[in-house]
């Protein structure tokens, strides 16, 4: 019997949990920083395998930062009540039109802002927009939940798991963009086709006749900050350099402008950066770095099957996306990538089914990623409500069919890319 795995698991098991139930709303490192200390006091994991998942994963956690002052900043801007404006006339008091700004208006924002914009900034400003059209709140709601993982498979930075995934691949900004492309717009085409099946009566609700919604005034120079960030984005990966930086310098361009403008505050940027939960990332990597190397490892290299096969990287995706539910896409994300990463029989799309099982899988359930939990609070902060097993049946009916489509499409786009 491994005793160190099962320790290390333990702790692992014992640190999901808490962010899952987050007691007294407690944040997440004040479980998993101990947890991570305990190990190393305990010589599961040594200071130099600690070391260096934490070198690894600073530039990860650094771009993060950037882009959560970015997208706060955007916020403070007036960019999130626009759209909800622009979102309100365009839809017509059309519950079925808003739905579909909704989805337009999500898969941009977690591509380009990653999926922690799309559910802290956005959901809010949709319900607010539902309830102001005097329609059902819950398809829109539901659509920034979904498309918070699903619509953040464009780029290696609308995600966490990107990121980490982009490194573990190998490939150019570009094309990744190139391959992903394709299954980002079938798996946003399946979940709108299905959400508008599933949520029919609530879309099919005639409106109310009403004044439209008065015009709001676009911040345009954040939409300039922001795609010239985009730019940096894959300027920066063509030079090798981290794309945490092409994320400071638009954070630092926008925010010195807010700063003299009185649009935000020093404080609100500090709170934007989230340390405790940046802090947690890097505790989190420590732990289930532990577990790898005290035998799930080897055990996964020994029994997962790999290659780029259609059967082969449906499977993978299954595998990735089953886990995922189990203990959350991060820890699922960190688990995986070495396995299939080091394997000569899988390469880069190989690396890319993974992400498509951790971030289409983790709609079937509310643990499945940080942004289902982070929606539920938000959502009823906001009065409304979606049960553990309302959502659960909305992921049933839909992640398995987004998840086939989005395999599909991967396969079929690194055949004509030749990856």
């Amino acid at each position: 019997m491994n005793l160190p795995l099962l320790f290390a698991a333990a702790l692992l098991a014992l640190v999901l949990i808490f962010t899952m139930v987050r007691p007294h709303r407690w944040p997440e490192v004040a479980v998993a920083a101990p947890a991570a200390g305990v190990l190393l006091l305990t010589g599961v994991t040594t200071t130099e395998s600690a070391t260096t998942e934490v070198r690894e994963l600073l530039p990860v956690t650094g771009f993060l930062a950037a882009v959560l002052v970015l997208g706060k900043l955007c916020d403070d801007e007036g960019l999130f009540r626009a759209a909800g404006a622009v979102m309100a006339r365009l839809s017509r008091g059309d519950p079925r039109r808003l739905l579909g700004g909704v989805f337009v208006l999500a898969a941009a924002t977690t591509a380009v802002l990653s999926l922690d914009a799309t559910v802290v900034l956005l959901t809010p400003v949709v319900l607010a927009t539902a309830r102001t059209m005097s329609v059902s709140p819950k398809p829109h709601a539901y659509a920034t939940a979904h498309l918070s993982n699903t619509a953040s498979l464009l780029l290696p930075v609308s995600n966490l798991t990107n990121l980490l995934a982009f490194g573990a691949a190998g490939i150019s900004f570009g094309m990744f963009a190139a391959v992903m492309v394709l299954p980002w717009l079938a798996v946003i085409a399946v979940e709108y086709l299905l959400l508008r099946l599933l949520f029919r009566r609530e879309l099919a609700a005639p409106p109310p006749p009403e004044d439209p919604p008065q015009a709001a005034e676009i911040p345009v120079f954040a939409l300039v900050v922001l795609g010239l960030t985009l730019a940096g984005f894959a300027a920066t990966s063509a030079l090798d350099i981290a794309p945490a930086w092409a994320a400071l310098a638009g954070a630092v361009v926008l925010g010195v402008r807010s700063l003299a403008r009185g649009h935000t505050s020093v404080a609100g940027i500090v709170k934007a950066l989230d340390v405790p939960f940046l802090v947690f990332v890097l505790c989190l990597g420590v732990v289930v770095d532990a577990v790898m190397r005290q035998g799930l490892g080897d055990f996964m290299k020994a029994h997962m099957p790999l290659g780029t096969s259609l059967p082969a990287l449906l499977v993978i995706a299954t595998v990735a996306a089953v886990l995922a539910n189990v203990v959350n896409n991060l820890p699922a994300v960190l688990v995986l990538l070495p396995v299939v990463a080091a394997s000569p029989a899988a390469g880069p799309v190989a690396v890319l089914a993974v992400l498509l099982g951790v971030n289409i899988g983790p709609n079937a359930t509310y643990p499945g990623s940080l942004a289902n939990l982070l929606w539920r609070n938000i959502i009823r902060r906001e009065g409304m409500s979606a049960s553990f097993l309302e959502f659960s049946r909305v992921g049933a009916l839909t992640t398995p069919l987004c998840l086939v489509a989005g395999v599909l499409a991967l396969w079929a786009a690194a055949r004509v890319l030749g990856l």
